[in-house]
């Protein structure tokens, strides 16, 4: 409730918080636009392949000229920590061994690290943020993406007494989706491919969101991050609008739709006819919470909370979430409180890949979004017994036996190399919280 005053008091004595951007895509120009009105912040560095593309973002959000000089532009990311050090790395790259690598090398040199890239998380969360705490520094999921948000409602549930049956976000979702490709994901959201590719939205990016991998990530990590139990063979995504939470969400032996109290799960904005449903939530997130008493009960009902019939269960949800417009909350939390808005503390979930179509010998997986594989989030516990290929691991490697559709990949399909730091830290991942 105070991150604003403290940073007052750094842009009064003159000693603004540093910031790091690795990543200019969406989610970092949407942070960087509000750069200009957050007193006590700058941007000292931004890191991008295409810095000019950075340049460009940056112009387009609305800053000046006096601001771009300012600024340093890279085309490494491990170059703007090493040479700018700054007290707050975000890594908004997306892409997860790139992700390791930047948030490795940020704590090394003693950094915060803001961790955009929920794949890089769920591949290898445990061991970033164990780096981070022999170090000194915080290692936060970001403020604005789902996992954090979601992560702030679960703790606040139980920091009040309440009892957390389900939590989760809404999505666009239909069984079909899961079979989506780069060349068919712009029809369902009724683009065609030059007008998307107009607006430069990225297809594979798209399809990620559409094929249910970004859902099973997030899911993932807010399992990870708060110790709900992950879906053991995978999300069931039901069609539930706002006013039907506390119904649907919640154990079947209370007529709920889950397999038992206490797990993540994402609802559908589309019946599976593809209707929409009233009152969706697919752009925000939800808690399910259980009255521990029959006057908590009561009190839900005098003060309106939508309940299910027994009025035991009642839930709390935001329509929204702004994405990078609320970064900085994670950014401040970092370098003012020294705390994370969220971090991974379990081994809970994990996603996993699948073969969206029968794969053959020698074949070379796409990863998130593409064309042979979608991640679905599954049990830690199932995960190993499984020995599955994290869908953070699954590009660029090749097949050494036939996988059939909608089989779970394991590690002994793929030629995987040991020695690749990505590999070496999801080891110390699973670990560390096994």
């Amino acid at each position: 409730m105070n991150l604003h005053a403290l940073l007052a008091r750094r842009h009064g004595a003159g000693n603004p918080v540093r910031v790091g951007l690795i990543g200019a895509g969406k989610f970092g120009s949407m942070f960087l636009a509000q750069v200009p009105t957050m007193a006590g912040l700058e941007i000292v560095a931004i890191a991008d392949l295409d810095p000019e593309r950075a340049r460009t973002a940056c112009h387009t959000v609305g800053w000046d000229e006096t601001r771009l000089r300012q600024t340093r532009f890279y085309d490494s990311g491990s170059r703007l920590i090493s040479e700018m050090t700054p007290e707050v790395v975000i890594e908004a790259t997306g892409h997860p061994a790139a992700g390791i690598t930047h948030a490795l090398g940020a704590i090394a040199a003693g950094c915060h690290v803001v961790m955009v890239n929920v794949e890089a998380d769920v591949l290898a969360g445990a061991a970033l943020a164990q780096k981070a705490r022999e170090a000194g520094v915080v290692y936060s999921m970001a403020y604005g993406d789902q996992p954090a948000l979601v992560c702030e409602m679960v703790d606040w549930a139980r920091a009040a007494g309440f009892t957390v049956t389900a939590a989760g976000k809404g999505t666009k979702y239909l069984p079909a989706f899961h079979a989506s490709t780069p060349e068919t994901v712009w029809q369902h959201y009724g683009l065609t491919p030059d007008e998307a590719q107009a607006a430069g939205m990225n297809p594979q990016m798209f399809n990620s969101f559409l094929d249910g991998t970004k859902s099973a990530i997030e899911m993932a990590a807010i399992a990870n991050g708060t110790g709900l139990t992950a879906p053991d063979d995978g999300l069931l995504f039901p069609p539930c609008g706002v006013d039907d939470l506390p119904h649907i969400l919640r154990a079947s032996n209370n007529g709920g739709c889950l397999p038992a109290d206490g797990m993540v799960e994402v609802v559908s904005s589309l019946e599976r006819d593809g209707r929409s449903v009233f009152r969706d939530l697919r752009w925000g997130v939800y808690v399910v919470i259980k009255a521990s008493n029959p006057y908590t009960s009561a009190c839900f009902r005098q003060y309106g909370l939508k309940t299910d019939a027994s009025g035991l269960y009642a839930a709390m949800y935001k329509p929204y979430h702004l994405i990078g417009l609320e970064l900085g909350i994670s950014v401040l939390s970092a370098a003012l409180r020294h705390e994370p808005t969220g971090a991974t503390r379990f081994y809970a979930g994990d996603c996993v890949a699948v073969a969206k179509r029968p794969l053959a010998v020698g074949e070379a997986l796409d990863g998130e979004g593409g064309f042979t594989v979608w991640g679905k989030c599954i049990t830690a516990r199932r995960s190993t017994a499984l020995q599955a290929l994290p869908i953070g691991l699954a590009h660029g490697i090749h097949l050494k036996r036939p996988v059939p559709a909608g089989a779970i990949i394991s590690e002994t399909d793929v030629e995987l190399d040991e020695s690749r730091l990505d590999v070496r830290t999801r080891r110390l991942h699973t670990a560390l919280i096994a």
